[in-house]
């Protein structure tokens, strides 16, 4: 389960952020996720919830996934097309020799911040 050392990896960045923004609280972390980053949702949001509680900073902060739809390229005919669907041949040509556009990625986002010890305005960084 790799989700872990993601989630590490996240909360560690976030919260570098955090301090060089003298931000105290944490309310969302939003993450770009790519459709074939080989990346279980479910786990990361698993593993998001039980790193987070231990951070000081994080301890009820939400993660918010937008999944990036896989996008591949056909060399041959130049066409995109939806790379799950389709796989690697082309659908368009048959063409084999195709490279994928996006869908790997993984992306903070947006981190939203609590203002203030009610919070009546939030802030995104």
């Amino acid at each position: 389960m790799h989700e872990l050392g993601i989630v590490f990896h996240i909360i560690r960045t976030v919260e570098d952020v955090a301090q060089q923004n003298k931000v105290a609280r944490i309310r969302r972390v939003t993450l770009q996720l790519g459709e074939v980053s080989g990346v279980v949702e479910s786990y990361l949001q698993d593993c998001w919830k039980w790193a987070a509680a231990k951070s000081e900073i994080l301890p009820d902060a939400v993660l918010t996934v937008e999944i990036i739809p896989a996008v591949t390229l056909c060399e041959d005919c130049g066409q995109q097309y939806p790379t799950v669907q389709y796989g690697r041949t082309c659908p368009h040509c048959q063409s084999p020799h195709t490279h994928l556009v996006q869908g790997n990625e993984m992306l903070i986002k947006e981190v939203e911040v609590v203002e203030g010890d009610d919070a009546p305005n939030d802030t995104a960084l």
